[in-house]
């Protein structure tokens, strides 16, 4: 037996290959949307994929099951709660099958979503692993609140909330102590609050070092779950959907996105996404566009800023950053979006100046202050008096409650977030003289 964990750490993503040895078998569990490294894993062991398991219809990307079902006839097995759209099996409690020596068999554990599963893998009778989703992450459990206005079942918070104290004490902590952790799921991910950096763990170290698991009432553990938990971006109820219905073959999405010459005329109305590095886009830029920049959490912040049922271009610094940005545009599925992709923005007439930091230092009350970060970094690390807190995925849709008679300074934590709030102020103000503090923001902690 071997088990091969997949990381996307720009989702924060985690896959897993089982590969049963003697059987020359393979079972996929929450692949990511390109499944070609699960196709080098089948090959370089010289196995087949039989299965794809989904613990749940994901909302933060975009899975590559019904491809890999519809190229390898490999079966999709994912609850019947889901209603999914795609040919598959029902796997529910009560539901196994075997690959080997290896068994796999569901534990319905809602909480995350009404339809989550978990899976234990056992060899030759012997729990050895158990695949938890987005229920139990190592250090944390998952976010209750995505199910209210998306996926073939919907559910208030609350509820969801208390399936999770059970599921988590009913189902997952009896497993013996030694059983395997592997969660969906690491730190960094919008899937729960505060996970743990760690890869893996076991039942035994969660249950001694996990907060979530710690003796405490349902009533409790509700109203700890549900504090603070960090927002909700754009594009989560759309994959949700897509994940439902079974995406498109990701290679053929990432071909369909135009790659567009400089001076290509562009549709009137559509968002340009500007991922050039912040002082080139500051230096010039076409006016509007946002500066979304690339990263290690481009995908992200793009599915964050702009919504699904927007158009937009892509703007890259040279044709190896555009290639990266349109496959993680397809990681979340907005490739379909994308009306293409262009190296060197098509117009510099916009800028946006460059903030004297000593001057702001010594005179912040000059300067109308906004505050992107999340109002709980707001509220538990303030920085200047009396700034505006508006968190960056709502930016554009308030923008116009910042005041606009002082020049107007946007903040982050870091330098990453500013850039593109400054960008999103910047297009709603035009009139307006907006500054990013950028990295400079550090020097104020």
């Amino acid at each position: 037996m071997k088990i091969e964990q997949f990381e996307d750490k720009g989702l924060a993503h985690f896959s897993y290959a089982v590969l049963s040895e003697c059987a020359r078998e393979i079972v996929l569990i929450d692949p990511a949307r390109d499944p070609q490294p699960y196709y080098d894993f089948a090959r370089a062991h010289e196995a087949r994929i039989v299965a794809v398991i989904e613990t749940h219809p994901h909302a933060d990307f975009v899975s590559s099951h019904r491809e890999i079902a519809q190229t390898t006839g490999a079966v999709i097995r994912v609850s019947k709660l889901v209603g999914a759209d795609y040919p598959h099996q029902s796997f529910d409690e009560g539901d196994s099958f075997t690959s080997g020596k290896l068994t796999f068999r569901a534990l319905n554990t809602p909480g995350h979503s009404p339809d989550s599963i978990s899976i234990v893998l056992s060899r030759e009778g012997q729990d050895v692993a158990v695949f938890t989703g987005d229920t139990l992450f190592i250090g944390d459990v998952g976010r209750p609140d995505l199910r209210e206005k998306a996926g073939n079942l919907t559910a208030q918070r609350e509820e969801l909330a208390r399936q999770m104290y059970h599921s988590l004490r009913d189902k997952l902590l009896p497993l013996a102590d030694a059983v395997l952790v592997y969660p969906a799921h690491g730190a960094g991910s919008l899937c729960g609050k505060a996970l743990s950096g760690a890869s893996s763990s076991t039942i035994g170290d969660e249950k001694f070092g996990n907060p979530m698991l710690r003796d405490m009432s349902e009533a409790d553990f509700v109203r700890e779950l549900l504090a603070d938990q960090p927002f909700i971006p754009k594009y989560f109820g759309y994959d949700m959907a897509l994940n439902k219905a079974g995406a498109p073959a990701y290679a053929a999405g990432v071909q369909q996105v135009p790659r567009l010459a400089a001076g290509a005329g562009l549709q009137p109305g559509a968002v340009l996404v500007d991922a050039r590095p912040e002082a080139e886009f500051k230096q010039g830029h076409a006016a509007g566009a946002l500066n979304i920049q690339q990263g290690g959490k481009f995908e992200t912040w793009l599915g964050s800023i702009v919504g699904p049922e927007e158009r937009f271009y892509l703007i890259a610094p040279d044709e190896a950053t555009r290639e990266d940005l349109i496959r993680k545009t397809a990681k979340i599925g907005y490739e379909a979006l994308a009306l293409g992709a262009l190296v060197g923005t098509p117009d510099t007439a916009a800028t946006l100046p460059l903030l004297d930091v000593a001057q702001f230092r010594q005179h912040p009350g000059q300067y109308t202050i906004v505050d992107i970060r999340s109002a709980t970094e707001h509220r538990d690390e303030p920085l200047f008096a009396g700034s505006l807190n508006i968190p960056l995925p709502e930016l554009r849709e308030r923008a116009s409650e910042v005041p606009a008679d002082k020049p107007i300074v946007v903040h982050c934590a870091g330098g990453y977030r500013s850039a593109a709030g400054s960008s999103i102020v910047a297009a709603a103000l035009p009139e307006a003289t907006v500054f990013d503090l950028g990295e400079a923001v550090k020097s104020f902690f």
